[in-house]
């Protein structure tokens, strides 16, 4: 998990691939695959965020981390990409 707060939660999915890849990854990089799934604990919605998407999601965290935000701030940021949750949450 990487952000709770009263409105939302983050986890982050970071899935092994396969070097059955068009392209090779370095020796050094371990080719990897995943996201981030977005949970908006008001709406009871959630979202599964990978590829382009989930990187500009990091990217975006990340530039807001150096600023340290306060809990709001980084609410707000979260809550652009939860505006897209389509999916209901579903506890079992």
């Amino acid at each position: 998990m990487l952000y709770n707060s009263d409105s939302f939660a983050v986890v982050q999915f970071d899935v092994p691939g396969t070097t059955q890849s068009m392209a090779a990854p370095a020796p050094h990089e371990p080719l990897t695959r995943g996201g981030y799934e977005i949970v908006d604990k008001f709406a009871r919605k959630e979202i599964f965020i990978q590829g382009a998407l989930a990187e500009t999601f990091k990217q975006g965290v990340q530039a807001l981390i150096e600023t340290d935000p306060s809990e709001e701030e980084m609410d707000a940021y979260i809550e652009r990409y939860a505006a897209m949750s389509q999916q209901p949450l579903v506890l079992h």
